[in-house]
């Protein structure tokens, strides 16, 4: 699967099709111990080599966020509402997404 700066090889793929599709264990199971994608990298050279997709995840969700805060401010929300979703203040929340300097 690919789009955008994203490639999931075909083995992810069918390892979540095979996730999904299985019988949930019963709640009385240990709870699943997750690895972060980082710490599940072998060496060097594979770190090195997700630097450029991951970098390209993060500027495709900035976008999308200031897309979201654009159609928040044309709804009428203010920049202290919109800072405050973002847990932030209302002046960082201008700062970051009014385009103004």
């Amino acid at each position: 699967m690919a789009g955008p700066g994203v490639y999931i090889c075909d083995e992810c793929v069918a390892l979540c099709s095979n996730l999904i599709g299985s019988k949930p264990k019963s709640s009385k199971s240990k709870p699943v111990q997750r690895i972060a994608p980082w710490e599940a990298e072998a060496g060097l050279d594979a770190v090195l080599a997700s630097l450029p997709r991951v970098s390209k995840a993060g500027e495709q969700a900035e976008y999308i966020l200031t897309q979201y805060v654009r159609k928040a401010r044309d709804l009428g929300a203010t920049w202290a509402v919109i800072g405050q979703a973002l847990g932030m203040a209302r002046q960082s929340a201008w700062e970051r997404f009014s385009g103004e300097d």
